[in-house]
């Protein structure tokens, strides 16, 4: 990978001298979707998949970034002296936002920097590509200009801020924690409320983690991902008229149902009941995990797919095909759409044994049921974001 990407930034930028490597990973959340910006709980880990970057100073103003998977674009310029959002920048919005984001919180660049990207996360499908690349934006910039104020939380902060106010979508902060928090073979119980979190060894004697992608994309930008988090809102809003809570992950069920009444409105109590019930589907799933009862774990995947499509509605036909395929496999402890929804990925604990088949009978029916092939990867659980040489 180094060397292709060194050969690429000495062709585009004259020499391959002083460059450093990076690479920051991608995450699949294994349960506490749509829970992050409500103040509840997440269980995300960060994969061996991600976005390798190649970085050098400038003497100048100048900016530079180029992604090998989306090379049509070319060469995108930027100068510190206008970091505005531009369509036409189109993915390099991404990397310049964090830019504009460490501007924002008083961290101003004297001089530009060249930069190329490469990742291996597929495009549009819920694992991450976007925060991976915010959070490896952070760690070229902490490590070119020697800042080290800055620890692995605050990047994640930034690359969210980022996210929220420079390219417009109202994600939490998963993601990006996940992303720049992640440890091999571990994952990441994260309080999204406070940001307490610690790491849970991800044990799976005898099954692995296997992800499939619907090759629908969807954009959170443009999707209904904000409306949902509005219609959250909402419900707290009118749920502290009647019980102290700063956020609808401080709530259990009981209570829940016992003051559901005055949110008033139908669909805004689904999303609210959602939010809850998965917060604490999450505490019970990772305490599941620790006592080695993967068969809990995967019963409560189950219901969060339920949940997500029922009360949340943020899944879709293909999506459900692959989950519904799947549960009625044996051998398949769990599975799950993930991400933030409407197209993307699923999220699947499978026996060993069960593997092959869990692949062939469930890429042939849904090539049959939907006109096109979905694709599956064994995936393994990774550290966080870092400089590599």
């Amino acid at each position: 990978m180094k060397e292709k990407l060194f050969t690429k930034f000495a062709e585009l930028y004259g020499t391959a001298e002083d460059v450093r490597l990076y690479f920051s990973p991608g995450r699949v959340n294994l349960i506490g979707e749509h829970t992050d910006y409500n103040g509840g709980h997440v269980f995300p880990c960060a994969l061996t998949i991600g976005t390798y970057g190649a970085a050098r100073r400038r003497e100048d103003r100048l900016i530079h970034f180029y992604s090998m998977n989306l090379n049509h674009f070319g060469v995108v310029e930027v100068s510190l002296d206008d970091l505005s959002y531009q369509d036409a920048y189109n993915w390099a919005n991404y990397p310049l936002g964090v830019v504009w984001a460490f501007a924002q919180k008083g961290i101003t660049l004297e001089q530009g920097f060249d930069m190329i990207i490469w990742g291996n996360i597929p495009n549009g499908s819920g694992l991450s590509s976007s925060a991976s690349l915010e959070v490896l934006t952070g760690v070229i910039l902490c490590d070119l200009y020697d800042i080290k104020t800055l620890n692995m939380t605050d990047l994640a902060l930034i690359g969210q801020y980022s996210e929220n106010n420079f390219n417009g979508c109202n994600c939490g902060i998963m993601d990006q924690f996940a992303v720049a928090n992640g440890k091999k073979d571990n994952a990441i119980f994260l309080d999204t409320s406070d940001l307490s979190f610690e790491y849970a060894p991800i044990v799976l004697d005898g099954a692995k983690i296997i992800i499939t992608n619907s090759k629908v994309k969807h954009s959170l930008v443009d999707s209904a991902y904000n409306t949902r988090r509005q219609e959250c809102a909402d419900a707290l809003k009118a749920l502290q008229t009647v019980v102290d809570i700063n956020g609808l992950g401080d709530l259990d069920m009981e209570t829940f149902e016992k003051y559901k009444s005055v949110i008033g409105d139908a669909v805004k109590e689904k999303r609210a009941k959602h939010a809850v019930a998965e917060n604490q589907r999450t505490i019970e799933a990772v305490a599941a995990l620790r006592a080695n009862d993967i068969s809990r774990f995967g019963e409560l995947m189950n219901q969060s797919h339920i949940s997500l499509r029922d009360d949340y509605e943020v899944s879709c036909e293909e999506i459900d095909i692959l989950v519904d395929l799947a549960w009625n496999i044996p051998g398949v402890i769990g599975s799950r759409i993930t991400g933030g929804g409407f197209g993307g990925c699923t999220v699947s604990i499978v026996k060993d044994e069960a593997i092959d088949t869990f692949i062939e009978t469930i890429g042939q029916a849904y090539a049959e049921k939907v006109g096109h092939e979905a694709e599956f990867y064994t995936v393994k659980v990774g550290d966080g974001a870092r400089r590599l040489s």
